[in-house]
């Protein structure tokens, strides 16, 4: 589903904008569109916003929920603050890895107005003041020079929503390649899984147990290598564990053709990575 993301101070419209894209392209096309937000996940946004392990729990809910629901056929629109430039960055890689459009809708009011807007709510629904005044200090503003906040509809408060361009940036551009390190490739052979897994545990295992005998400024022999692992310094299983994971998943992306040099490739991860 191409996706949407809203951004805007807190109480800058973007509830009322979302409902009119939603309603807007359920008219004008047959696609379906769907809306993730704070209210649909019963986000309690001043307690939340308060405590910045619940802001960071709430942010990792809301774009779990968008990445279950993208895909290239209909439309979420996500209704949220979206006010860290990082988290807008991480909503941009998720599009890439599922190739769909999106676009940015960027409510633009002023403090003053955001603020007028919150005190015109029921108490119930309203930020607290020290609340909302924190979330709009720490805002930052999209930029259309970024890709990730490319392509931007920034919209004042009196505009019409320019529904046809927003359409056309999600129905006809081409969704931004994905990263090469999120873009599975076929794997070489029949059984280089097999392989990989297998020898990367001989040589983990070889290096481990040769600690018990060598010290630091050792070259440590490992099977299937002609290359020797350079110690450095004691590695506990733990490390060697993490950094097999490592090297198994970067290889998956890069498979080789020749399964006999999968032994030295391994060696030498681990001297560039343990230096």
């Amino acid at each position: 589903m191409p996706l949407i993301v809203m951004c805007g101070y807190p109480c800058s419209g973007k509830t009322r904008r979302t409902e009119e894209l939603k309603e807007y392209f359920e008219q004008n096309t047959e696609r379906k569109v769907h809306i993730v937000g704070d209210g649909a996940l019963g986000v309690e946004k001043n307690s939340v916003y308060a405590d910045s392990q619940k802001e960071k729990n709430a942010r990792a809910a809301l774009k779990a929920e968008v990445e279950r629901k993208v895909n290239k056929d209909d439309i979420v629109i996500f209704d949220s603050l979206n006010y860290i430039k990082g988290y807008r960055y991480e909503l941009f890689c998720l599009i890439k890895h599922a190739q769909t459009p999106h676009c940015l809708v960027y409510c633009l009011t002023s403090d003053q107005v955001s603020s007028t807007w919150n005190t015109d709510r029921d108490a119930a629904e309203q930020y607290t003041q020290d609340i909302f005044d924190a979330l709009v200090l720490r805002f930052e503003a999209p930029d259309s020079r970024n890709r990730w906040d490319s392509p931007l509809f920034t919209i004042l408060k009196d505009d019409t929503l320019p529904f046809g361009d927003i359409s056309d940036a999600l129905f006809k551009r081409k969704a931004p390649p994905p990263n090469q390190s999120t873009q599975s490739q076929p794997l070489s052979s029949a059984n280089f899984l097999y392989e990989l897994d297998k020898i990367t545990q001989d040589v983990l295992m070889a290096s481990f147990n040769a600690q018990k005998t060598c010290v630091p400024g050792d070259l440590i022999s490992v099977p299937g290598a002609t290359e020797k692992i350079e110690l450095t310094r004691n590695i506990n299983m733990a490390e060697l564990r993490k950094l097999r994971r490592q090297f198994i998943s970067y290889t998956k992306m890069h498979p080789t053709e020749n399964t006999g040099q999968i032994a030295n490739m391994f060696v030498q991860y681990l001297n560039k990575s343990l230096h």
